[in-house]
This record gives C-alpha cells, structure tokens and sequence, in this order.
C-alpha cells in the first residue's frame, strides 16, 4: 500500500499571488488600462442640510479637456426602484446620484466633472462654484440621543432582549457596577481607496470596482440603473484592503456608470484621501452603558447593556454593540437595548468585527471593573462565569475551547507575576500594567458556488467569484482544491473577483473561508470523481474495471491503492480520450446547524503596556493572543490575518478618531497624516496562538472564519492594563495622555 500523502490545506503555504503583488503584475480596480480612459473627479457638498440654488459650471466645462460637467440639473434621470422580489433587498437609499437638490451630509456628491486627464479634471472640479440655501442641520450626538429611534428590526438580531428581572437581579447584588463606556466615530484607511473604472459596450456594463461583493455590486448597479443584472459584469481580481467600506455599493460606483454612458468612453472614479470621508461610511461613534451586579463569588446576577449610536438621515445603519454581550458569559437575568441618535452624517458602515469591537471593549472593561470590585482575578471572573451554552439561543456550542486559551494565553504571557494593586508594577518613571480580556466572534457561512476545470496539460482551474481583501483567498482555495483533487499544488491555480465565475457571498463578517472553501472542495472532489469514472471505463487504463474507491489520485496520477505500481497521469488518460478537459460545478451551502448549535469563536488577549508617568503616553511592548477558531486553512496567512486585527485593535485603544468639525459637519483630519494609525514603531512583539481542532459543525473542513476576531477584546485589555498601571480608568476612545495626566 502507499502512504497517503501529507495535507497541504493547513500548512504555511506562500501566498500564491505574492509574487504578482511584490512585481507589480497584481492589477487593482484603478490599473486597468482601457483604451480612450476618461477620468472623473467628484465635487462634494460644503454644507451638512439644505438646497442647491446654483450651480455655475461654465467656467469648468470651457476648461481644456473636460468633456463632462454632470450634476443634478443634468444627469440622467434614473428610473423609480422597483420593489424587491422574493429573496432579494430593498432598493438603496444611501446612494447620492444627482437626482436631486436636496444636501443631507457635508460631503455629498452634488457634481461629477469628466476629463481627458486626472489632472483637467482635478482643475476642472475646483472651478464648480455650487450656492446652497443652508437649513439647520443635527449635529449634536448628545442632543440627538435624547430622542432615540429603535433600529428597523433585523433577522436573528432584535434591537432588544431580556431573559429574567434584570433590574430586581440587580438590586439583589453584593456588588454592582453602573458604568458608561463612549467610542469615536473611526473611518476606514484601506490602502487602496474606493476605485471604479466603467466601461459600456452598448447595452452591457463593465464595471472594474474595488469591492468585498462583486455581485452585490451588480444587482445594486443593475436596479439603480434600471436595467438586467446579467447587462453588468463586475471584475476585481485584487482588493488593496477593505475591511467592511467596500461590502456596500457606495454612490461613485452608479456615478461612475452614469458618466460613462453620457460621454460614451471609458471612464475612471477614484476617490481621493479625502473623498474617504463621509461618503463611503465609517464606523458609527456608541454610548454604552452597563450595569453588572454580582454575588460575592462574582457569579453574575444580572446583566444589562444599553447602547446608542449614530446614524444618518439618508438611511438606517446600526452598530450591534450588544451582540457579544447576550452570548457571552452566564448570568441569571440579563437585558439589553439597541438604539439611534440620527445625524446630518453619511451613512455609517461596517468597519472591521463591526458591533462586536466596540461592544468588546465595554463589556471586557466593565468586566475588570467588576472584578475590582469584587477583589478577584479578572481571569477568575471569567472562569467564573463561563458560560457551557449559549446563553441567548440556549444551545449547545458547535465547539468551544474558552478555557484552553485563558489557561495557555494566562502561561504564555506571565500573568501569575501581576500584582493586583493599579501602580504597584514599575520600572523607574515607568509604570507597568497589565490587562486581560475576551475575544469572540460568530461564526458566519452563506451559499456558495465553485468551478473545477483539469485541463489537457495536467493543469487545474478552479474558480468562484470570490475576493481576496489581502486574507489569502487565493492561497488557501488553492490548498484544499489541491487536497481535494490529490494535484501537486503547483498545478493548481484558483482564480476569483467576477461575476461571470460562479456565484460567492460577500467577503464580510468572517465568512468567506467557511462559505467558499467548501464549494472549493465540492467542486475538486465532483470533478475528481469524474476523472476516476473515466479513467475505469477506459480498457487502456491502469485502473480499468476498479472500483472508485480502489482508484487513488496523487499528485496528478492516477493508480490502484491495491497495486500503486499500476498508474498514468491524469493527462495521458485526457489525452487519450480526446483531449477535452474535464470540468464540475458545485454549490456548497449550511444546512440547519445553527438551529441545533451555537457558532461562534473565542479567544482570550493578555496586554502590557508601558505608560510614563509624568507624559501619560502609553507604549504597548507586548501582546498574548490565543485563539479557538476551529481549523486553520494556512498557518500562515491565518497567522498574519490574526496579527493584522490586534494591530487594529491597538489603533482602537490608542489613537483612531475622525475628529470632526461639529459646526459643518466635515472630518477634519481626512488625511493619513492626521488621522492617527498604528506604525511599526508603535507594535511590540505579538505572540499569536491558534488551539488544534477543528469546529465540526460549521462546515466539511472544520474551518471558521478569522478576519474579524482579531480585534475584539483589545482595546478592553489595553484599557485595563492602563488602568492597572496608573489607577486611571479612561472609559471614552482612544485613550491619549491628557487623559491621563
């Protein structure tokens, strides 16, 4: 018998498509040259509410070069939306397409200008001189948040939950905590800013876009258009970081399109720094509250989480900051409330573990502050209240190693040398903290379909109109393919990002490993199958006559397990049947798991931080992370992925926040010189630890997503390993050094 091979799903394969992106042969949504290109530059709104009563662009359109001056008095008037069928979402709101002279946020698209160069169209651009009729505008969060809306209610995510008395639980306490907790508005900084190039071929739409969706992309385009998705066609091979902005379709996508179709070539939109701001969505800002009362023990008694956040007129987004506080920990009576403070804003979005990042750090914060409280190990309290089912849906976990990782995470970083007293842990005029929390995550999966293709040469194309945000898409899919298949790596190519290959989710909430990886392998084992089927009805075959399940496919070649001296590679058989390739479709999807388990991932994060006691600033030498995630697809860019969230999660703590110009409305640190994000100077050692075992329920690899974990839990370990360094509790983000001196 032979041996079976080594797995290569797993293993800390190179990215596959590193080399295109160190040589420059990666191409991104902006770099596709297309023949007669035009360029198009945005011109935004100054004020945050109120009419266009002028728009004067005669100096702009007599410009050199500009061929198009689009606004509201001349774009193309877009048909009414259609209501939504059966499994399909309603029409947009958010979108900004020049229908109108209504202003609803300080940095709305109100005109496109169109030129044959960036640089006419720039100058173009500045010469548009638009006169407003201003009306007030809400700007004021805090007066805002004195008239709350309840969110639109969502599927598996109410607004509000209870389970028990709360409040009666509450009063019965040994030990309670009432607690507020604040973060900022944070904007994306991916370092490929929003691009679109469009492209009309009469009635048929190409439309190069930088997105995490690029179907969502094409039935959003589509149906603002007014025309059949199967007219658009969406291409994005390569995603130079999105984390959340690019899930949505944004207004310079459609802008794009309709200004390509008006001047009748190619046109590009790419959105300067600046243009990030406003109209492409942030991360909303959140008050949250929490009370906690505990026995003397610090069992839980109750649990309550009340949270707001901002929204915008334009339409609805919410910021479920109380999701991880339902599943979390064990209590006896629990309550929490989702509610909106609308703003003149642009829409907010889903930034990276959106919901779960902000709402981690409150209740981990909260969490230390009870276990202070209390006198007892914040570890101890966790352990302590532990819950062995999910709390909110009373299920079992699908799998769960919470303990495991306090334990390792605990080992690791040398948390039996902290002393309990804030301030007593220093080195000179330094003082030394250190801090703890959880990190959690659910665990998401959609349908998705995948292509399998062995070619006449021994080659293998498998495709799915997936994305790669930089998380390695292409390498793991290329692992299990390989896997799958029994086909040397090397000989395998995965290619993704358009809507002509077979249909995949959004590359958003952790789910594009656990949604597309299975279709990956469904796909490679049905067309392996029919590769065997060929090669035993084939009298010239080695493996003639044997059963499928004697016929072993290594490394290309097929053989008898029986007699693995009786072999040919999978090219002569094609070759001999006449040389067309052998090819399967396949659709991978969940069945009813989530309705017998809870899916969900865990980790613990252990901080210490360096805070200079007479400047307050904080320095962070080193990070524990531990982490259940089920199986890992590459230990290497699982690695990287994990690493690259508690980078965030550092930047959460100590310096991310659109500062904000609340007379207007407008980002006034919209650049990356201001707008504060962790360098390599600012990160210490980050030790990443990922337990074995895979999550049996969630999919046939075992394999939850990992892109969004990452970052949960940080900024609470951060923020209280402030505080155990300088006895200084600073609840609102980012924590900087005039809070603390």
């Amino acid at each position: 018998m032979t041996p079976t091979p080594t797995p290569v799903t797993g293993q800390p394969l190179d990215r596959t498509d590193g080399v295109a992106k160190v040589t420059g042969a990666a191409r991104f949504s902006s770099e596709h040259p297309l023949a007669r290109m035009a360029y198009a530059v945005l011109v935004q709104s100054t004020i945050p509410k109120g009419k266009i009563i002028a728009i004067d662009t005669a100096q702009a359109s007599a410009m050199r070069g500009v061929l198009l001056v689009m606004t509201h008095r001349n774009a193309p008037k877009l048909p009414a939306p259609k209501p939504p069928g059966k499994d399909e979402q309603p029409p947009n709101p958010k979108l900004s397409l020049l229908q109108n002279d209504e202003v609803q946020y300080n940095g709305q698209p109100v005109a496109v200008v169109v030129a044959d160069t960036l640089e006419h169209a720039q100058d173009a651009a500045r010469r548009v001189k638009v006169r407003y009729a201003p009306q007030p505008a809400v700007l004021d969060f805090q007066a805002a948040k004195r008239a709350p809306r309840t969110p639109k209610p969502q599927p598996d995510r109410p607004s509000d939950t209870a389970r028990g008395d709360a409040e009666a639980e509450l009063a019965r306490a040994a030990t309670r905590i009432d607690t507020v907790y604040t973060t900022p508005m944070e904007n994306h900084n991916p370092m490929e800013p929003h691009a679109t190039i469009a492209a009309w071929d009469g009635g048929s739409l190409t439309l190069h876009d930088a997105t995490q969706n690029v179907s969502g992309v094409r039935k959003a385009v589509a149906r603002s258009l007014g025309i059949a998705p199967e007219q658009v066609r969406v291409i994005c091979p390569f995603v130079g970081g999105g984390f959340g902005c690019k899930g949505s379709t944004w207004s310079h996508v459609v802008l794009a399109a309709m200004a390509a179709r008006q001047v009748g070539r190619p046109v590009k939109l790419a959105l300067e720094r600046t243009h990030m701001y406003g109209p492409v969505g942030a991360r909303p800002m959140t008050e949250q509250r929490l009370r906690l009362g505990a026995q003397r023990d610090g069992g839980l008694q109750s649990v309550m989480h009340d949270t707001i956040s901002h929204t915008s007129f334009v339409d609805d987004f919410t910021e479920p900051c109380t999701s991880p506080t339902r599943m979390l920990y064990a209590s006896t009576a629990l309550r929490t409330t989702q509610r909106l403070a609308t703003l003149n804003l642009g829409v907010p979005t889903y930034m990276r573990a959106p919901g779960e990042a902000p709402g981690s750090f409150a209740l981990e914060c909260a969490l230390d502050e009870l276990a202070i409280a209390l006198q007892m190990d914040p570890v101890a309290l966790r352990l302590r209240n532990d819950a062995e089912r999910d709390p909110e849906k009373d299920l079992p976990w699908s799998s769960k190693a919470l303990r495991e990782c306090y334990r390792v995470g605990a080992e690791r970083f040398g948390w039996a040398r902290r002393t309990a007293q804030p301030g007593s842990m220093r080195e000179g005029r330094t003082l030394i903290g250190y801090g703890m929390a959880t990190a959690t995550y659910p665990a998401n999966r959609m349908p998705a379909k995948a292509s399998a293709m062995i070619r006449p040469d021994g080659t293998v194309l498998v495709r799915s109109g997936t994305h790669d945000l930089g998380t390695g898409t292409y390498t793991i899919m290329t692992q299990v393919a390989a896997d799958a298949l029994g086909w040397p790596v090397g000989k395998v190519t995965f290619e993704l990002g358009d809507t002509a290959m077979p249909q995949a989710p959004v590359s958003g909430g952790s789910m594009t490993a656990a949604s597309v990886a299975p279709a990956v392998q469904a796909a490679a084992t049905a067309v392996r199958a029919k590769l065997v089927a060929l090669a035993t009805g084939d009298a010239m075959s080695p493996v003639h006559g044997a059963a499928a399940d004697d016929v072993l496919v290594e490394n290309g070649w097929l053989l008898r397990k029986s007699q693995p001296d009786r072999r040919e590679p999978a090219a002569a058989l094609i070759a001999r049947n006449g040389g067309a390739p052998v090819t399967a479709d396949s659709e991978a999807k969940p069945g009813d798991e989530k309705k017998q388990v809870s899916l969900h991932s865990f980790g613990a994060v252990f901080v210490e931080v360096h805070v200079d006691a007479d400047l307050g600033t904080v320095r962070v030498p080193r990070i524990v992370g531990v982490y259940d995630v089920g199986r890992l697809l590459n230990r290497k860019t699982g690695h990287s992925q994990l690493m690259g969230g508690i980078v965030w999660g550092l930047g959460m703590a100590l310096t991310e926040k659109t500062e904000m110009d609340w007379r207007v409305g407008r980002a006034v640190n919209a650049n990356l010189a201001d707008y504060h994000v962790p360098v390599n100077a600012d990160i210490g050692a980050i030790d990443v630890t990922v337990l074995d075992g895979a999550d049996p329920h969630i999919n046939a690899l075992g394999a939850r997503g990992i892109g969004e974990i990452g970052i949960t839990g940080v900024a609470a370990a951060i923020a209280n390993a402030v505080y155990h360094a300088t006895g200084k509790r600073v609840r609102d983000l980012p924590i900087t050094a005039d809070k603390l001196i």
